[in-house]
C-alpha cells in the first residue's frame, strides 16, 4: 500500500511535467511555423546567394564555371595594387563624410530642438534630400559642379576665385589648397582628389537630414528634469551639452556612426552616377574616385571576372565586419544607456 501511495503521489507531478513539455513543444512549433516564411525568404534571397558567391570566389569564373583555384583569387586581391588604392580612396571617403555628417546633423538637431518658429518647416526642409532619389539628386549635383556652366563655379568667379574642374580634377584637395596659399604640399599629403571631395559634399548634403531626424528623436528622449536640475546648480549651455546631452545621446551617436560606416564602405550609386554623368570614366579621373565597391563592379561587369570580383566582395565583408566588431567593443565602454 505504501508503494501505491508513493506512485500515486508522484503520478500527478510526472503527468504535469509531461503536459508542460507538450505545451512548450507546441509553442515552439508554432513559433517556428510563424517565422518559417521569413526564414525561407532570407535563406533563398540572402544566405543562398552569399554561399554561392563564396563558391564562385574559389573558381576561375567568367561566363561559365572554370577551374577550381582555392584561395588564389583572395591572394590576387591582396597582391593587387588597384585593390589597395581603392581601399585608400574608400578610407578617404569614410573619413570625409561620416564625421562631418554626424557633426553637422548633431548641430542642426540641437538648434532645431529649441523652441523656434517654423520648426516643422525646417525639419521638413532638411529631411527632403534624403527622400529624393539618390540617382536623380546626384545627377543634379553633377550639373552644379559642371566646370563650364555650373552655378558653383559662377559663384566662385563672382567672388574672385578661379573656377575649378571639380569632378574632372584628379589632384588632391590639400595640394590644390597648398598651391593657392603658396605652400608646397608633398604627394603623400595631397589628400583625396577634388573629384572625390565633390562627391563627399553631395553625400553630406544627402544624409545630414536623416541623421538630424534621428538625433532629434534621441534629444526628445532625454528627460527635461535633468536640464532643470543642472540649471538650478548653475550649469551653462556648454556644461549642459557636454555633461547631459552628449552622454545621453551616446547610444544614438553609436548607432548612426556604425550605420554610416557600413553604408560608406558599400557606397556605389551616387559615385557611379556622378563619375559617369560628369563625362569621365568609371571611377573618376585617374581612378581617384574608385572606391572598393566601384572596383568590385568594374571587375565583375566590365572585365567579367566573376570569381575575382566575388573575392573582393568577401574581403570587403571581412573589413566591414572587423570595423563593426571594433566599434561595438569600443562602444560598450563609451555608450551610456539610461
Amino acid at each position: 500500500m505504501a508503494e501505491v501511495a508513493v506512485q500515486d503521489a508522484h503520478g500527478p507531478s510526472r503527468s504535469l511535467l509531461t503536459g508542460r513539455q507538450k505545451r512548450r513543444l507546441k509553442e515552439s512549433f508554432l513559433g517556428y511555423l510563424y517565422i518559417s516564411p521569413a526564414a525561407l525568404i532570407l535563406a533563398a534571397f540572402h544566405l543562398l546567394p552569399v554561399g554561392y558567391a563564396f563558391y564562385i570566389s574559389l573558381h576561375k569564373w567568367k561566363i561559365v564555371q572554370g577551374d577550381y583555384l582555392g584561395m588564389a583569387n583572395y591572394q590576387k586581391v591582396l597582391d593587387d595594387p588597384a585593390f589597395w588604392q581603392s581601399l585608400k580612396v574608400t578610407v578617404f571617403y569614410v573619413l570625409g563624410t561620416v564625421p562631418l555628417t554626424l557633426a553637422l546633423s548633431l548641430a542642426l538637431a540641437y538648434l532645431l530642438f529649441q523652441k523656434v518658429r517654423g520648426l516643422d518647416l525646417y525639419r521638413t526642409m532638411f529631411f527632403l534630400p534624403y527622400i529624393t532619389s539618390s540617382v536623380a539628386s546626384s545627377a543634379v549635383w553633377v550639373w552644379i559642379f559642371n566646370p563650364r556652366h555650373g552655378p558653383l563655379n559662377q559663384i566662385l568667379e563672382a567672388i574672385g576665385i578661379a573656377p575649378q574642374k571639380w569632378m574632372l580634377q584628379p589632384r588632391g584637395i590639400f595640394e590644390i589648397l597648398g598651391q593657392a596659399m603658396g605652400i608646397n604640399v608633398p604627394s603623400w599629403a595631397a589628400g583625396p582628389s577634388q573629384a572625390l571631395v565633390a562627391i563627399m559634399v553631395f553625400v553630406v548634403w544627402f544624409y545630414v537630414g536623416w541623421d538630424t531626424v534621428i538625433f532629434l528623436a534621441g534629444l526628445g528622449n532625454i528627460p527635461s528634469e535633468l536640464y532643470d536640475a543642472a540649471k538650478i546648480d548653475g550649469g551653462g549651455r556648454w556644461a549642459l551639452f557636454r555633461h547631459i546631452t552628449l552622454p545621453l545621446l551616446s547610444p544614438t551617436i553609436f548607432f548612426l556612426t556604425m550605420m554610416a560606416m557600413i553604408g560608406s564602405f558599400q557606397a556605389f550609386n551616387h559615385i557611379f552616377v556622378m563619375t559617369r554623368a560628369a563625362g569621365g570614366q568609371l571611377g573618376g579621373p585617374l581612378r581617384t574616385t574608385t572606391t572598393t565597391s566601384i572596383l568590385l563592379f568594374d571587375r565583375f561587369y566590365s572585365r567579367v571576372r566573376f570569381g575575382y570580383a566575388s573575392a573582393i566582395a568577401f574581403v570587403l565583408f571581412v573589413i566591414i565586419l572587423s570595423f563593426t566588431i571594433i566599434q561595438q567593443r569600443v562602444g560598450k565602454s563609451r555608450v551610456f544607456y539610461q
